[in-house]
């Protein structure tokens, strides 16, 4: 018998040559088995139990797992990716329709990286291209001059580490 674990009313359970082990997903897909046990932790990803307690994912989860991966390299936040994969079912093999939300979803995550980014890279080739080396009027470090309302003089060094 195998119990799940995390979402309720998974419906048919998979056959047994469709479950791999935490160590064949490990394997498999590069993630280390703690890392694999906080993400479902987390509800990244389900597993089934064995009568023994044994962990056990169905197959199609590789893929999800392998895009956790990809999202985290690309510095995007486990809930981020968390809700970017809400629409992709854990406990049956999910439809084109289900990735095909998921990717909208994920999308959207990605667009607003990159606008953000390219927004500091804007700002930062500025300041380079600028040369006034002023913290005063600096659009970067210091925007609208906000430093100078505390008055004259370096604002951003802690006086109790120049001390020691």
């Amino acid at each position: 018998m195998i119990r799940t674990s995390g979402e309720e009313g998974c419906g048919q359970e998979p056959p047994a040559e469709e479950l791999l082990s935490i160590g064949q997903v490990s394997d498999r897909t590069g993630v280390a088995r703690s890392a694999l046990h906080y993400y479902e932790e987390v509800g990244l990803i389900a597993s089934l139990r064995t009568a023994g307690n044994q962990r056990r994912y169905p197959r199609h989860l590789l893929r999800r797992i392998s895009l956790i991966t990809v999202g985290r390299q690309l510095g995007i936040g486990l809930s981020e990716i968390k809700s970017a994969l809400a629409p992709v079912p854990m406990h049956h093999l999910p439809s084109e329709e289900d990735w095909l939300r998921a990717t909208a979803q994920w999308k959207l995550v990605l667009e607003a990286r990159r606008r953000a980014i390219e927004e500091l890279e804007d700002r930062l080739m500025g300041c380079i291209g600028c040369g006034c080396l002023s913290m005063q009027a600096c659009t970067l470090l210091n925007p609208h001059d906000q430093l100078s309302q505390q008055g004259a003089g370096a604002r951003r060094l802690d006086p109790a580490e120049t001390a020691e």
